[in-house]
C-alpha cells in the first residue's frame, strides 16, 4: 500500500510540470458545452435556494468528471489517434504522456469531481454523472465506436445528459422537462458528428472506424444528417409547447433550426469536405446560441 501511495505521490509531483498536456487531454472546449447546458439546466429548475457557490461547485463536479470522461477516451483511441490525421498530434499519440499517467490523472479528477457532487449535490446527480462517464468512457470509446455505425446515435445520450445533472443536482428528482432539453442534445449529435465523419472519412477508414460515411456512403450519410436535422427542428418546439419557454425561445430556436436545415441542404447537394466542416462549425455556435437563449429567456420569464 505505501509503495502505491509513494508513486501516486511521485505522479501528482510532476503534474504541473506537465499541466498543458493533462489539459489537452481533458478537451476542456467540448467540457466547457457540457457544462454549460448543465447550467441551464440548473436555471431552469425550480429555484430550490441553493446559494451560487454550491451550484457552481456541482457545476464543476460535472465538468471534472466529464474531463475524466474526455481523458479515459483518449487512452483508448491512442492507437487509432496516431492513424488520423486529425488526432495524431494529441499527447497520447505522440507518446508525450503514458497511459498510466493519463490514467492516473483522469481517476483523481474523476474521484474530486464525485466527491464535489456528493458533498455539494446528491447521490442522484452523482449516480447519473458517474453512469454518464461510464456511457462515454466504456460503452461508447471501447465498444460502440469500433462496432456499429450507429454508434454516434446510440453513445450520444451519455454526452446529452448535462441539462438533466444540472436540473437533478439542483432539486434532486426527475422531471419531464430536463428530458426535452437532453432530446435536443441527443438528435443534434448525429448530424454535428456525421458532417465531421464526411469531412474526415480517410482518417476514420485508415483507423477502421465504422463510421457512417464509411459503411454506408457519403450521399446516404447526408440523408440520414438532413432527417436529424428536421427531426431537431420539432423537437426543439417542445420546450415552448410544454410553457417550459417563452416566444424569445421560439423565434430564435426556429431562426437556428431553418439556418441548420438550409446548412445541410446545402451540403447534401455538394462534394466538397468543406461543406461538411461548415455544417460541423455551425453546429457547435448553433448549441451554444440556443441554450443561451434558454437561458435568456427563463430571465424574461
Amino acid at each position: 500500500m505505501s509503495l502505491l501511495v509513494e508513486k501516486y505521490l511521485t505522479f501528482v509531483a510532476v503534474i504541473p510540470k506537465n499541466a498543458a498536456l493533462y489539459l489537452r487531454i481533458c478537451k476542456l472546449k467540448v467540457v466547457l458545452m457540457l457544462v454549460i447546458t448543465a447550467w441551464v439546466g440548473i436555471v431552469l429548475a425550480p429555484d430550490m435556494g441553493r446559494s451560487w457557490l454550491v451550484q457552481l461547485a456541482s457545476l464543476a463536479g460535472i465538468g471534472l468528471v466529464s474531463a475524466a470522461a474526455a481523458a479515459i477516451n483518449h487512452i483508448v483511441d491512442q492507437d487509432r489517434d496516431q492513424k488520423m490525421a486529425r488526432t495524431r498530434h494529441r499527447p497520447l499519440a505522440q507518446q508525450q504522456l503514458s497511459a498510466k499517467q493519463a490514467l492516473c490523472f483522469a481517476a483523481s479528477i474523476g474521484i474530486m469531481g464525485g466527491i464535489l457532487l456528493l458533498v455539494y449535490s446528491n447521490w442522484l446527480c452523482t449516480l447519473l454523472t458517474v453512469g454518464a462517464l461510464f456511457g462515454y468512457a466504456v460503452v461508447y470509446s471501447v465498444f460502440l465506436k469500433h462496432m456499429t455505425p450507429q454508434n454516434i446515435v446510440i453513445g450520444g445520450l451519455a454526452g446529452a445528459m448535462p441539462p438533466l445533472l444540472g436540473w437533478v443536482s439542483e432539486t434532486g428528482s426527475f422531471n419531464a422537462e430536463p428530458w426535452l432539453l437532453v432530446m435536443i442534445i441527443f438528435t443534434w449529435t448525429p448530424p454535428h458528428f456525421w458532417a465531421l465523419a464526411i469531412a474526415r472519412k480517410q482518417d476514420y477508414e485508415r483507423a477502421d472506424i465504422p463510421m457512417l460515411p464509411v459503411t454506408h456512403g457519403v450521399r446516404f450519410t447526408k440523408l440520414c444528417m438532413l432527417v436529424y436535422s428536421v427531426l431537431l427542428t420539432l423537437v426543439c418546439l417542445l420546450p415552448f409547447l410544454i410553457g417550459m419557454s417563452g416566444w424569445l425561445y421560439l423565434i430564435i430556436s426556429s431562426f437556428l433550426n431553418a439556418m441548420f436545415v438550409q446548412k445541410v441542404i446545402r451540403l447534401y447537394f455538394e462534394s466538397k469536405s468543406e461543406s461538411a466542416m461548415s455544417v460541423f462549425r455551425f453546429s457547435i455556435t448553433y448549441l451554444l446560441l440556443l441554450f443561451v437563449v434558454l437561458f435568456a429567456d427563463k430571465l424574461i420569464l
